[in-house]
């Protein structure tokens, strides 16, 4: 019989605290987790943070650092039975002078009495209790349990984190993956904050070695292809993702809504739909409705203030109002446009009229010469050159006749007829 290969993430799982990506707050020099561990003393703890942060790898490296033996299991697959056999075995251990690391994830599926289980065998030394949550402690666990606990929030992972595990992934597979850098920016956007999750998706990236480097369309479409491999909830994760995304870009508020209820149904956290309709308003309605992004912003913020079910209410008004908004992507095409002039431009210097002269010398070097203040014209417009002389003027921003982005249009057609007029 043919072995299970070992996922990817469990491959490049960090063996140090000092292998972890995120959580500066609590490792490093002079934090509370390192400082623990220098220390010798360990206490029990609860870890509360999203999914994919680090808890179980942490408290692994844990049990590790004070040599204890660590046992794992998951709140949602184990009863009482699966409790007392630990306690009974942990009992052993304790008899031979070592206490043992128990690791339970989502401890706050456990109700009161199986949490009051753990009571007399963390007072005695027996057990060491590293819980996992993803909900708030203190409405979720049992206040004897939690004061003899202490709490330390993980925070989602930043761009930059998930970036530093994309390279770690590439160097242990001594190669890149075959990504654009808008797709290599789309991927990370996909995992939200999910260090796992965004392992998982580099190893399905990792079977393919396409012609060409996939970009955000393919990306999607390969995602799309290969989700029931990493379903949330036995839910097309990728598909409902992609489905709600487009319903709201073809302005059918009615299509979006039902798949909103389905990824809700599905399990789906409605702060992930959140941030992505966050995502959404900047990429695909941008300035045809400036109003978009503050709605969304809005919508979380509410949910985040009210939770479940209150504050869902909040993010399908947001959800509708970005689906009857007016669309364009003129800002999500002009950005890596410029980016890309940017890399290939090298380290241009701007004309010297826009540079301030604060000293004798860069006045004498022509710094700031001819510089004229916009607000001094009749227009409040010169129609200088702000490029570097070298490159010459570019048009990266387009505006849609779409919205506001029509007034925009305006303004900068106005603006233009000056710049030729004053030459």
């Amino acid at each position: 019989m043919q072995k299970k290969p070992i996922p990817f993430a469990e491959r490049l799982r960090p063996q140090t605290l000092e292998e972890v990506v995120g959580q500066k707050h609590l490792i490093g020099p002079q934090k509370p987790l390192t400082r623990m561990v220098e220390k010798g003393q360990l206490y029990s703890l609860i870890f509360w943070g999203p999914p994919g942060t680090g808890k179980t790898t942490i408290a692994y490296i844990l049990a590790q650092s004070f040599r204890m033996p660590f046992v794992s299991l998951s709140a949602i697959f184990s009863g009482v039975a699966d409790l007392r056999k630990i306690f009974e075995e942990a009992k052993t251990t304790f008899e031979k002078g070592t206490s043992t690391l128990l690791f339970v994830d989502e401890i706050h599926r456990f109700n009161r009495s199986q949490q009051d289980s753990f009571l007399p065998y963390v007072e005695k030394g027996i057990i060491t209790l590293v819980g996992a949550t993803t909900e708030n402690p203190s409405f979720e666990l049992n206040g004897a349990l939690l004061s003899r606990c202490q709490v330390f929030t993980l925070h989602r992972l930043s761009a930059e984190d998930l970036e530093q595990i994309l390279k770690r992934a590439e160097e242990y597979l001594q190669k890149n993956l075959p990504l654009t850098s808008e797709a290599r920016t789309l991927l990370i956007e996909l995992a939200d904050g999910d260090g796992r999750a965004l392992l998982n998706l580099a190893e399905v990236l990792a079977e393919d070695t396409p012609p060409e480097p996939f970009g955000p369309q393919e990306l999607t479409e390969l995602l799309i292809k290969r989700a029931p491999l990493y379903d949330k909830a036995q839910e097309g994760h990728y598909n409902l993702i992609s489905a709600l995304h487009k319903s709201l870009r073809g302005s059918d508020p009615d299509a979006a809504l039902y798949w909103f209820a389905r990824m809700l149904e599905g399990g789906e956290d409605p702060l992930y739909i959140g941030r992505r309709m966050i995502r959404f308003a900047a990429e695909d309605i941008g300035l045809a409705d400036p109003q978009a992004l503050v709605q969304a912003l809005a919508g979380v913020e509410a949910y985040e203030r009210l939770g479940s079910p209150e504050g869902e209410l909040a993010l399908v008004q947001t959800l509708v109002y970005l689906a009857t908004a007016p669309k364009s992507n003129s800002l999500y095409r002009a950005f890596p446009q410029a980016l890309r002039e940017a890399r290939t431009s090298g380290s241009l210097m701007p004309p010297k009229h826009i540079l301030n002269a604060p000293t004798a010398l860069m006045k004498k070097e022509g710094y700031g010469k001819g510089y004229i203040y916009d607000h001094e014209t009749p227009e409040g417009f010169s129609g200088q050159n702000y490029f570097p002389d070298e490159m010459g003027r570019k048009i990266f921003y387009e505006p849609v006749a779409r919205g506001f982005e029509r007034e925009i249009q305006k303004r900068l057609d106005y603006w233009k007829k000056l710049r030729e007029r004053k030459g």
